[in-house]
């Protein structure tokens, strides 16, 4: 059973669905096919992070292993969500205002890890973060992964991130998507069109 909500949808195959059945069930594919296909993979990685994270902390001794495998997913994790939350921000006028709003608190906490992570600077900031440091603090006693700046409070769990990223997600309706992206490019008019009623 996924432990990525988003990923439930996907449990009943489609036989030979309309365009409608299958935007109901994947709303994401109205804006981008590439896009939304993307945001399965990341899903599949967060759900292989929490099994990662389940055992390697589920015993008396810690499994180191497991521990590093849950910790370098999340490092590809937080690159790729922030790179499609940064896309679908950008391309804000393809997205009702309530999901831009959830996009924009999304990328602010992605980008409060992605920093650090990727770029070795602080978040705002032309200063680097320290690099004698573990790649993610270990929170034994909540299995999990502190994946921000460990100079920096509050920290991230990236369990809490990984549900964040799914709750935004899980919460993506039909009605939320208005255009394809490259209408927000080519200055076309916006809104619902043949493609993806």
């Amino acid at each position: 059973m996924a432990a990525v909500r988003y990923l439930e949808r996907f449990q009943q195959p489609l036989v030979n669905p309309t365009w409608t059945q299958i935007v109901e069930r994947e709303p994401l594919i109205s804006f981008s096919h590439y896009l939304s296909g993307r945001v399965n993979v990341l899903c599949s990685f967060a759900d292989e992070i929490i099994e990662n994270l389940d055992k390697g902390f589920s015993g008396l001794c810690v499994d180191v292993g497991q521990v590093e495998r849950a910790e370098s997913l999340m490092w590809f994790w937080v690159l790729g969500a922030y790179e499609v939350v940064r896309t679908m921000h950008q391309a804000k006028a393809c997205f009702s205002e309530k999901l831009v709003q959830e996009l924009s608190c999304l990328k602010k906490i992605l980008g409060t890890v992605r920093m650090p992570a990727a770029k070795m600077e602080k978040p705002g900031k032309r200063t680097a973060v320290t690099s004698n440091r573990s790649p993610a603090g270990w929170d034994i006693q909540n299995r999990d992964l502190l994946v921000n700046d460990p100079e920096e409070s509050p920290n991230v769990s990236a369990r809490w991130m990984l549900s964040e990223f799914d709750r935004v997600f899980s919460s993506i309706r039909k009605s939320d998507v208005l255009s394809h992206h490259e209408k927000a490019y080519a200055g076309e008019p916006l809104g619902v069109t043949s493609d993806n009623v």
